[in-house]
């Protein structure tokens, strides 16, 4: 097979298929506290104990949810590519870890590592943090910080063939650049949404992505015309 370099993003849409919430909703609250009391480095110095609680509950619900069909598929895809592929999730879930994929950027960190906040030393930790524990938080992007691995991240795009958006809104930045970086490059790109975004993308695939992502990426492990020619435009 000879696909050229596939990078694909994810988003929170993929992981609401397998039964795990979006987290932050319509309303700006994210389970039901606002962004700033949980998702900033501000919130962490201020009042360590309701941040800490608010990640040791979204941590103890990852046992509870399985990846899905479309995480399967695109652990299938990275097999069949090797080094001619990469993922990029924002999502701070473990579910496309869990599935086998291991070319892989998670750009806002992950709910099953925590990091020091003096020495950026990162381990991997399932249970709870103690909620008074201020020298050890989670290891997630929060407001204000930078993207995990974003100079790695455009690299890739600018050597894409072929990126692929799966679940992800695209409007936040920088994430919401990274079709636009593609296409510079000289690369297709295709979203595969609920519904289409504003995002400039070549081709907009509707439905869920457990039902959509299967069959697209069998198709691409064919050749990416053979991808495009049944989608159409």
């Amino acid at each position: 097979m000879s696909v050229g370099t596939v990078v694909v993003l994810t988003g929170a849409g993929i992981s609401a298929e397998s039964g795990l919430s979006t987290f932050r909703g319509p309303d700006g609250l994210w389970e039901g506290h606002h962004v700033a009391d949980v998702a900033t480095p501000e919130a962490f110095t201020h009042d360590p104990v309701t941040v800490q609680r608010f990640y040791n509950r979204l941590r103890a619900r990852l046992p509870a949810v399985t990846p899905n069909a479309a995480h399967h598929a695109l652990v299938r895809l990275e097999h069949a590519m090797g080094t001619a592929f990469h993922l990029i999730t924002q999502n701070i879930d473990d579910l496309h870890q869990r599935a086998g994929s291991t070319r892989i950027t998670a750009m806002h960190g992950g709910l099953t590592m925590i990091r020091h906040v003096d020495t950026g030393d990162v381990l991997s930790w399932h249970g709870d943090l103690p909620e008074n524990e201020q020298h050890w938080r989670p290891h997630v992007v929060w407001f204000g910080e930078r993207t995990i691995g974003l100079d790695h991240i455009t690299e890739m795009l600018s050597q894409a063939m072929l990126f692929l958006a799966i679940g992800t809104s695209g409007t936040v930045y920088p994430a919401n650049q990274f079709a636009a970086i593609a296409k510079r490059a000289g690369a297709t790109t295709i979203e595969v949404n609920l519904e289409a975004t504003a995002g400039a993308f070549d081709f907009t695939l509707t439905g869920p992505a457990t039902q959509v992502v299967p069959g697209l990426v069998e198709r691409l492990i064919e050749g990416p015309l053979a991808a495009l020619a049944v989608h159409g435009g």
